[in-house]
Parts: structure tokens; C-alpha cells; sequence
């Protein structure tokens, strides 16, 4: 298909296209003349991926870029994929909240880990977030600990372990999907959460309806 054909069925403008084609996130496509060429089904394929990263799990080209090169890269295996991923979506913020509170929340995140009978080198990336979600808490004054994640983590190690039996069902050989799935579907849970959120919410702290009084005009 032609490059305006490609734009038609992906929604994505051909600006926006030669964009994603000279900054390596699109492959070329298949030379037919001066300044033309066809596109296929995978170009369609990697456009939709690319929009999915960008718009709904809302990664910048940088984090997206790394994660096209492993899923594109038949050299490396799912595990060190999972962990291009996490460097991926990593967001550093110890320099804001200072060395000495993200330190201390880290030892108390190892000892949360191996409380969890989790490894602590598997989970150094996550357990680097937390660090510093419960420094960032501490900062702003409000009180937090590690142990009360432990909801959170129980839940989360339910829904990963059924996550990864997906992956098990297709040989474990699918990189691509495998990855989306990680990302989107902590998408999907932060979505749950927030729906559970506004559900409780609405009913523990309804909204005062003022009554209108009726204008003397």
C-alpha cells in the first residue's frame, strides 16, 4: 500500500508517518520509484503498536524506542526483554527527594522484599520506584511504610503470575506480545484501581448538594 493508503487505515497523519520513518521507529518500506515505496501489513501493524505505547500507556519516543529494539533484536531473550521494559518505564526522581531519604526508604524496601519471600535482585527495578514513592510520601508529610503495600503486593504477584501463564501458553517465544501485555496491563490495573477509587469514594464522601433558592428577580 501507498504511503496515504497506510495513513488511511492506521488514522496517522503522513507527516506524522515520515516522522516515525526517519526516526527509526517504522521500517522502511519497499523502494517502487523516485521518493516512493510500499507499505504492508507490518508497517500497519508497528504504527498501531507504536500509537498503543504512546497514546494509551502514555511512553515518550525514548522509552518506545527502546522497547521496539527489543522486541525487533532475536538475540535477546523475554527475561532480559522484562528488563529493558522496566528501564524503560523507569523515572528517576532521587535527586529531587534527596540521597539520604531515598536510602533509607530503600533498605526498608529490601527488608519488605525478602519479607515477601521476593528476591531482591529480580526486584531491584520496581523495589527503586517504591523507594522513592514512599521517600516522595514522606516528603510531602504523609505517613507511609513499607509493610503497608503488602495488599498491594499480594494482589500484584496474583496478577503477574497470571500474566506470565500467558506467556508459558505461546512457548514463551513471543517477545512482542509479551511485552505489550506487561505494559498495558499495568495500565489496566491502575485504571481498576481508579475505578475502585471513585466507587468507594462516592460512597464514603458523597458530594453536599446545595439546595438553589429561588431568585427574588
Amino acid at each position: 500500500m501507498r504511503i496515504s493508503e497506510l495513513s488511511r487505515q492506521s488514522g496517522v497523519s503522513v507527516p506524522t508517518i515520515k516522522f516515525y520513518l526517519r526516526e527509526g521507529l517504522l521500517p522502511a518500506g519497499l523502494p517502487t520509484g523516485r521518493n516512493q515505496a510500499d507499505y504492508s501489513e507490518r508497517h500497519l501493524r508497528r504504527i498501531r503498536l507504536i500509537r498503543t505505547l504512546t497514546g494509551i500507556a502514555g511512553l515518550d519516543l525514548s522509552s518506545v524506542r527502546e522497547i521496539l529494539a527489543a522486541i525487533d533484536d532475536d538475540e535477546i531473550t523475554l527475561r532480559a526483554a522484562y528488563q529493558v521494559l522496566d528501564r524503560a518505564l523507569y523515572l528517576d526522581g532521587s535527586e529531587t527527594l534527596g540521597r539520604a531519604a531515598v536510602d533509607s526508604a530503600r533498605a526498608e524496601v529490601a527488608e519488605f522484599a525478602e519479607a515477601l519471600g521476593w528476591s531482591r535482585e529480580a526486584s531491584a527495578s520496581g523495589g527503586e520506584v517504591l523507594a522513592q514513592v514512599l521517600a516522595g510520601l514522606r516528603s510531602l508529610g504523609c505517613a507511609a511504610d513499607a509493610p503497608f503495600f503488602t495488599s498491594y503486593a499480594r494482589a500484584a504477584e496474583q496478577l503477574v503470575v497470571a500474566e506470565l501463564d500467558l506467556v508459558a501458553d505461546d512457548g514463551g517465544t513471543e517477545k512482542g506480545p509479551a511485552m505489550v501485555r506487561s505494559v498495558l496491563f499495568g495500565v489496566a490495573l491502575s485504571a481498576l484501581r481508579r475505578m475502585a477509587h471513585e466507587h468507594h469514594a462516592a460512597r464514603r464522601f458523597p458530594l453536599n448538594v446545595v439546595e438553589r433558592r429561588p431568585s427574588n428577580g
